[in-house]
């Protein structure tokens, strides 16, 4: 055997593995976008009032995250928000300020973000000084489920998980009534 036949046996040979090397990265590749294929959609579907929520993780943000089945068997005050939404913030002191009322023995304040940017969302929080647990949206599941179309949004949850009532726009949360419509939902 010459020189140059054993240097083209050994191209040959290294063009093969290539080839073969090639193929498996391709067949991996086309593998891994058919189980991504067959993986279940995030849940879009948006509750209305009477409807029992189902559970969804929630990550925390000023505190650690939860899910929110861990706030049945309590009425639940849900508010949606964002750190770019005006009325968001003008409503936020009046949540906190409810939140330290004797009303709030009695119920569960939380706030969900739909914040893309979390560092945007946690700066907001700690602008604001709040104490109420929030948790961030990334994956827009709540957002969705809540029906979150317009902001802010707050969400009257029962103890069963049911939701009472959504109230679109900010609202004074600690005025008469407010806390009126409150005792009323949540028959406190």
């Amino acid at each position: 055997m010459t020189r140059s036949e054993s240097m083209t046996r050994s191209n040959m040979t290294r063009a093969s593995l290539d080839t073969r090397l090639c193929l498996g990265v391709l067949l991996g590749c086309c593998w891994a976008l058919s189980s991504v294929a067959k993986t279940p959609p995030v849940e879009f579907t948006e509750y209305q009032i009477g409807q029992r929520l189902p559970d969804a993780a929630l990550q925390g943000i000023n505190g650690p995250s939860r899910h929110l089945r861990d706030f049945r068997g309590k009425p639940l005050l849900i508010n949606v928000w964002a750190s770019w939404c005006g009325p968001c913030k003008q409503e936020m002191a009046s949540l906190e300020r409810l939140a330290w009322s004797g009303v709030a023995q009695h119920i569960n304040i939380i706030g969900i973000s739909t914040d893309d940017y979390p560092q945007q969302a946690k700066q907001w929080l700690a602008q604001s000084h709040s104490t109420i647990s929030h948790f961030i949206d990334a994956r827009l599941q709540l957002e969705h489920m809540l029906g979150a179309s317009r902001l802010p949004l707050t969400v009257l949850v029962g103890p069963d998980g049911r939701i009472v009532s959504k109230i679109y726009g900010a609202r004074e949360w600690d005025s008469p009534q407010a806390l009126a419509l409150l005792r009323a939902q949540f028959a406190l």
